[in-house]
């Protein structure tokens, strides 16, 4: 069997002090793979050092991770891709065998779990963030990752052909975890060593407004895949309201056949009907959901299994 063409991509913004060391570590853990540094406007000296480093460089103008992974996405060729950041944060050593388990079990997606040991690597907020979404993900889909917001991973080369980034920013591994959840794909994890930054090198993870846009991006992704119980859930609420403002309504009526408040009696009537919109328009949007969902999954079969 040819061996698979491997893609490394690396996502970069203003990463001069650490994107040679991460081509230098991924070039070692790989020999043949071929290693494509993605720069997303850095003002620093990032694309130059990652040439000399050398790396295959491109730009994408538009700002954002979620841009950045679109372009990558969509241009780069391969059979296996292995994305990480640009940071020298994950272990380029666990590489081989993360793609190892792709071929192997042909999965769709592995993903690097980080584990840390240094406090400096990882935010006692960013830990507790994660592991509050993680939660949040598994009751809303019925399961999830371990680490979903790890940006180092291996993927098929039908989940990247198949898969149409939507969002701009870095709730980009959020909807690459609801996209393979949603299609029921195969996939793997794989603890993985997660080191500090060096010297030189900054976050560039804003930790609550960040927090809210993945926060905003989950619901979002839960009203669009799930949306008759989304406003199923809206509507019965409303209903409830209505419920409970009707009752003492009834409960009068029934003793002086009067109805003495009729804008509590008109205002329970415009929640029920409310409901029974919401309800409906939950399920006429479920049919269309599902009939996407369905040529989703073309688009990923039309594509060979890893290995296959």
């Amino acid at each position: 069997m040819n061996e698979p063409r491997i893609a490394v991509l690396l996502p970069c913004y203003n990463e001069e002090a650490a994107i040679a060391q991460t081509v230098a570590a991924f070039r070692a853990a790989l020999p043949a793979a071929t290693i494509y540094v993605y720069d997303n406007n850095s003002s620093d000296r990032t694309v130059e050092v990652a040439r000399t480093a050398g790396a295959i460089v491109r730009s994408e103008r538009m700002q954002g991770k979620g841009n950045v992974v679109r372009r990558m996405f969509a241009d780069v060729d391969a059979d296996v891709y292995v994305m990480a950041d640009g940071d020298s944060t994950y272990d380029a050593a666990a590489a081989p065998a993360m793609i190892a388990r792709v071929i192997a079990e042909q999965l769709d997606m592995v993903v690097g779990t980080r584990v840390h040991e240094a406090a400096e690597a990882y935010r006692r907020g960013h830990v507790m963030g994660n592991r509050v979404m993680t939660g949040l993900l598994t009751r809303l889909f019925g399961r999830s990752f371990t680490d979903i917001f790890s940006g180092y991973r291996v993927f098929s080369r039908r989940f990247v052909k198949s898969f149409p980034v939507l969002t701009g920013g870095f709730e980009i591994e959020t909807e690459i975890s609801v996209h393979a959840l949603e299609l029921r794909m195969p996939v793997g994890e794989v603890e993985t060593r997660y080191f500090a930054r060096p010297e030189g090198s900054a976050s560039k993870l804003s930790t609550w407004s960040d927090g809210f846009r993945i926060l905003n991006t989950i619901a979002t992704l839960y009203r669009i895949e799930r949306p008759l119980l989304f406003f199923g859930s809206v509507g019965a609420l409303l209903a409830l309201a209505a419920v409970v403002l009707g009752i003492p309504l009834a409960v009068t009526y029934l003793h002086t056949h009067t109805v003495p408040r009729f804008p509590t009696a008109i205002l329970a009537t415009g929640l029920i009907i409310l409901a029974a919109l919401c309800f409906f328009a939950g399920l006429i949007l479920d049919t269309v959901v599902r009939g996407r969902r369905e040529v989703r999954r073309l688009a990923y079969l039309a594509h060979p299994a890893p290995g296959g």
